[in-house]
């Protein structure tokens, strides 16, 4: 507990920073990762083609180069300002582009599981596919992604500790810090390990409530 309490003023930050790192580059993953979901469905082939290639190469990049290359390439290009590309921002866009494969991945999956024919009749009926993915499909796909939906979130908390190696302070510098002040790093990370089951417990807690409420006989 010493390492606890002597430390609270790393411990808190850093987890607090954590918590808003992962809120923010879920909310942009999920809301990416329905837009390209979309495209992959898209009758449009040029649409579906962008959205494969989109995942292609995310998904079978591994995120700590997706890291290197918006921190020190991207900066190169004079795309965004200096000013405005803070380490915070770009570790956000980094797990939120990466994220946002795999969501859109679960997503397409669950589209999937609704039957073609409710497709066919809200087109029949003069809806858009626009129209007919929004308001007849994805609400009814929502019901079977929350499983897989919620384990890419967990995997999402977890890899913000990759943060931690690009001057992002958050739950993963926690053990330099530990470090650098003299005390047990092996105390401090068993410490990290346990404050990081108990931000994955709400998220287990939430799925399995989520599918007790929509849960269908199938």
């Amino acid at each position: 507990m010493n390492v606890l309490l002597n430390n609270l003023d790393v411990f808190l930050p850093a987890f607090g920073r954590t918590i808003l790192l992962f809120l923010l580059a879920a909310v942009g993953s999920l809301i990416l990762g329905t837009f390209l979901a979309m495209l992959r469905v898209s009758p449009v082939p040029i649409f579906r083609a962008a959205g494969a290639v989109y995942v292609t190469v995310a998904r079978n990049t591994p995120l700590t180069l997706v890291f290197f290359f918006f921190f020190f390439a991207f900066p190169l290009l004079d795309i965004v300002d200096r000013e405005l590309y803070s380490p915070f921002a770009v570790a956000i866009t980094a797990l939120t582009l990466y994220t946002a494969a795999f969501v859109c991945e679960v997503v397409r999956s669950g589209i999937n599981t609704v039957a073609v024919g409710q497709l066919e009749a809200s087109r029949a009926l003069g809806l858009t596919f626009g129209q007919s993915l929004t308001n007849i499909v994805l609400p009814q796909a929502t019901r079977s992604v929350v499983p897989p939906l919620m384990s890419t979130m967990i995997a999402l908390l977890k890899n913000t500790t990759i943060a931690a190696g690009f001057s992002v302070v958050e739950a993963g510098a926690i053990r330099n810090y530990l470090s650098e002040r003299g005390e047990d790093a092996l105390i401090g990370l068993l410490w990290v390990a346990f404050f990081f089951v108990l931000l994955v417990v709400p998220l287990t807690l939430l799925q399995r409530s989520l599918e007790k409420r929509w849960s269908v006989a199938r």
